[in-house]
């Protein structure tokens, strides 16, 4: 029988695989692209703490703790332990977590211009028709929610990978409050999350927590927390552009 040949009953050797295709560097400094911080773990602690001061400040109503930090008179009467004093920190932590992660503005100018706008031109012409028209407690909180609406827009448009996260914080934080105040006003207790402004009609208890808690907490409060703290972002992300990313490293190390 006729020997095989060298190469008969032996495998073909395999082709070599290709190399694996590089990253391509993001621009600016050379990093890879990043898809920014998980939004749980960027809003989440927020968001707890937000709503471990609502229930601070509804238990020192209710035990009737010192009013300078727990007025019951309507809209808190600016003490200084209120979640709306936490807004310019959360925005400021969520920009300065963005630029760590990569991620910049499409223009530093209207990330500062629509915000401002927003709380300043929208909320100036509200107040002037409502003083043109002359209207009611009612008609002008509708007012006023109405105009939040284009002012969330205008405060989104100017850096949208801020404001989204901005609102989820606002939504998650505002729906806990809006809960806190239905309780308030089922049992009458006679806080500021339950007692309605002077001049407010009297009404049943129902519709008076759609109009002093569900209508405003989720307009214009969204709305406010998204306009201030994308400003407020925007000067985060502006100052962990200045600080090396190495020595924030390290300082996290230490």
């Amino acid at each position: 029988m006729a020997s095989q040949g060298p190469g008969v009953g032996r495998r073909s050797p395999q082709p070599p695989k290709a190399p694996p295709l590089a990253r391509r560097p993001a621009s600016g400094g050379g990093r890879a692209a990043s898809p920014g911080p998980a939004l749980l773990p960027l809003v989440g602690w927020p968001v707890l703490l937000s709503v471990g001061v609502t229930m601070l400040r509804l238990v020192g109503e209710l035990r009737g703790w010192a009013p300078a930090y727990f007025s019951r008179v309507p809209g808190g009467g600016l003490s200084p332990l209120g979640i709306v004093w936490l807004v310019p920190l959360v925005g400021f932590f969520v920009g300065w977590r963005l630029q760590r992660a990569g991620h910049e503005p499409p223009s530093p100018a209207l990330a500062a211009w629509l915000p401002a706008g927003a709380l300043v031109v929208v909320p100036a012409v509200v107040y002037a028709l409502g003083r043109a028209l002359d209207t009611s407690w009612t008609g002008n909180l509708s007012l006023w929610a109405a105009a939040s609406g284009l002012a969330l827009a205008v405060a989104l448009a100017g850096w949208p990978a801020l404001g989204w996260r901005l609102l989820v914080y606002a939504v998650a934080v505002r729906a806990f409050v809006v809960a806190v105040m239905g309780w308030a006003v089922w049992r009458d207790w006679g806080t500021h999350y339950d007692v309605p402004p002077p001049g407010f009609p009297a009404m049943p208890q129902l519709k008076r927590w759609l109009w002093i808690a569900v209508l405003p907490q989720a307009t214009i409060w969204v709305a406010f927390t998204v306009a201030l703290g994308a400003l407020c972002g925007l000067l985060g992300w502006l100052a962990a552009s200045r600080v090396p990313v190495r020595r924030a490293r390290a300082a996290r190390t230490l």
